[in-house]
C-alpha cells in the first residue's frame, strides 16, 4: 500500500531528527541525578506539568487546526489564510495569558512565575514551527528542526549546570532559549511572514478551525490534568523530593512516547489523506495490528533490560524510582493506544468523542491517588494513572465502531502473559532470571515485528 509506505517512511525522517538526541538527553540522566537535588528535579517537573496543561487553554490548539486545515488547503490563498489565523490568534491570545499567569502567579508566591512565563512561549513557538512544516509536507525540515531543538537544549544544558552552575534555572534556560531560536529559524526558513496577512482572516474560517480545535483542549488537557493532579498529591501529601523520583522514573516510560510521538507526527496526516480511499478500513486495520505489535515489543524490552541498566544511569538519591517504573510503562502503552484512535476521529474531524473521557478518567485518577497515596505511597498515582489511560483507551476504542471495526490481535493474551511474566522477573531482583528474561524479550519482541524489522533492516543494508 502506498498510503503504508508513506507513512513508514515520514516515521522514519521524523526518528533520525530526533531520536539521536533524545538518546544523548536520556543519558545525561546521570548528569541531572548527581548535580540537581530531588527537589530541584521535582520542581523542574511540576514547572513543566503546569506548562503542559496551559498550552492548550491558551492556544486553543490552533496549532493542531493549522496542520489539519493546511493538508485540504490547495492554493496559496487558503494557506495564507490558515497561517494568518493561527498565528494571530496564538500570539495574541498568550499576550492576554501572560498577564493573567503573572498576576495569579505573584498572588500565590510562585517563585518561578516568570520562567513559566517564557517556557509557554517557548512551547508555543516551538508548536507552531512544528505544525507549519508538517502542515507543508515537509517531514526533512521538520526532522531538521527537531533535531536542532534538542541539540541546542541539551548543549545549554550542559553549559548552564556543569559551566555556571545554574542549578534547576538551567533546565528551564535551556528549554526557553534552544526551542526559541530554533523555533524562529524554521518559521523565517519557510517564509512565514510572507503568508501573514491580516486582511485575509474571515470569520466564516475562524469558526471552522475553533469547531475543530476547541474539542481538542480537553482531550489534551485530560492527559496534562491527570499529570498535574499525581504532582499536586504527591507534593501535598509526600514532598517535592519524591515528585523528583517520580519524575525520574518517568523518563523510562518516555522512551516509548518517544517512539510513538515518531510514529504520531506522520500517523495524523496518514490517517486524514487515506479518508476518501476505499481501502481505508484495510489500512487502518494494518496500522493499528502493527502499532500495537511494537508498542508492546518496546515495553517488554525496557522492563526487562532496566535491572541491569538502572544502576548506571541513576544515582542512589533517585533509586526508589525503580518500584515503579513497570506500572508506568504499562499506562505509557494504554495511553498511546488511545492516541492512535484520536488519529482516525482528527481525521474524520470528529473531535468532540476526544473531549468525552476527560472528565471521568481525571476524576478516577484524582480519586484514587487521593484515597491511596498515604497508604501506598507512589504506588497510588501510578496505578491511578494506568487506570485512567485504560479506560480512556477502551471508551475511544469502543466509539471508533461508529467508523471501522478494528480486527483483533490474535498475538494479545500471549503479548500480556509475555509482558506479567517479565514483570515478576523484574521485582524478583535475581540476575540469571533477568538476563532469561531479556534473551525471552528480545525473541518475542522481534518475532511479534518481524516483518517491520525485516523491513527496516533491509533499507538499512540496501543503503549501506
Amino acid at each position: 500500500m502506498n498510503q503504508k509506505k508513506e507513512l513508514i517512511k515520514n516515521t522514519l525522517i521524523i526518528s533520525i531528527g530526533k531520536f539521536s538526541t533524545q538518546l544523548v538527553s536520556f543519558l545525561l540522566l546521570p548528569l541531572y541525578t548527581s548535580l540537581l537535588t530531588t527537589s530541584e528535579y521535582g520542581s523542574y517537573d511540576l514547572l513543566n506539568t503546569i506548562s503542559i496543561f496551559l498550552i492548550p487553554c491558551v492556544t486553543l490548539l490552533m496549532e493542531e487546526g493549522m496542520f489539519r486545515f493546511l493538508i485540504d488547503a490547495k492554493t496559496d490563498k487558503a494557506k495564507s489564510e490558515v497561517f494568518s489565523i493561527t498565528i494571530g490568534f496564538s500570539l495574541f491570545s498568550f499576550f492576554v495569558w501572560g498577564i493573567i499567569i503573572y498576576f495569579v502567579g505573584s498572588l500565590i508566591n510562585y517563585t518561578y512565575v516568570i520562567y513559566l512565563i517564557f517556557y509557554i512561549l517557548a512551547s508555543i513557538l516551538s508548536a507552531l514551527a512544528g505544525a507549519t512544516a508538517r502542515g507543508l509536507s515537509k517531514f526533512k525540515l521538520y526532522s531538521i528542526f527537531c533535531f536542532l531543538s534538542s541539540l541546542a537544549t541539551i548543549l545549554l544544558n550542559i553549559l548552564f549546570i556543569v559551566v555556571f552552575k545554574l542549578g534547576v534555572v538551567s533546565l528551564f534556560l535551556s528549554y526557553i532559549i534552544g526551542n526559541s531560536l530554533v523555533s524562529l529559524w524554521l518559521l523565517f526558513k519557510v517564509k512565514i511572514y510572507k503568508h501573514i496577512d491580516i486582511k485575509k482572516i474571515n470569520k466564516k474560517k475562524v469558526g471552522e478551525m475553533v469547531k475543530y480545535s476547541l474539542p481538542l483542549v480537553p482531550n489534551s488537557i485530560s492527559w496534562s490534568l491527570i499529570a498535574l493532579t499525581d504532582r499536586f498529591l504527591i507534593i501535598n501529601y509526600l514532598d517535592v523530593g519524591q515528585n523528583g523520583v517520580y519524575s525520574v522514573g518517568n523518563r523510562f516510560p518516555t522512551i516509548i512516547n518517544t517512539c510513538y510521538n515518531y510514529f504520531n507526527l506522520s500517523w495524523k496526516e496518514s490517517a486524514s489523506k487515506v479518508l476518501n480511499n476505499k481501502d481505508k478500513d484495510e489500512f487502518y486495520n494494518s496500522v493499528y495490528i502493527n502499532l500495537r505489535h511494537f508498542l508492546i515489543g518496546v515495553s517488554i524490552l525496557i522492563i526487562a533490560a532496566l535491572p541491569f541498566i538502572f544502576n548506571i544511569l541513576i544515582k542512589d538519591a533517585y533509586r526508589d524510582a525503580y518500584i515503579y517504573i513497570p506500572i508506568m510503562i504499562i499506562s505509557v502503552y494504554f495511553s498511546n493506544m488511545s492516541n492512535f484512535c484520536s488519529g482516525i476521529f482528527s481525521a474524520y474531524k470528529d473531535t468532540k468523542i476526544l473531549a468525552n473521557t476527560t472528565l471521568i478518567s481525571t476524576a478516577i485518577n484524582f480519586l484514587i491517588g487521593f484515597l491511596f497515596i498515604k497508604q501506598i505511597g507512589l504506588f497510588a498515582p501510578a496505578i491511578a494513572t494506568g487506570t485512567a489511560y485504560l479506560i480512556i483507551y477502551l471508551y475511544r476504542n469502543f466509539k471508533l465502531k461508529k467508523y471501522l471495526i478494528l480486527e483483533k490481535d490474535k498475538f494479545l493474551i500471549p503479548s500480556f502473559l509475555v509482558l506479567i511474566a517479565i514483570t515478576i522477573i523484574y521485582y524478583l531482583h535475581n540476575y540469571i532470571l533477568c538476563f532469561l528474561g531479556l534473551v525471552l524479550a528480545v525473541i518475542y519482541t522481534y518475532y511479534l515485528n518481524k516483518s517491520f524489522v525485516d523491513i527496516i533492516f533491509k533499507k538499512i543494508f540496501r543503503k549501506a
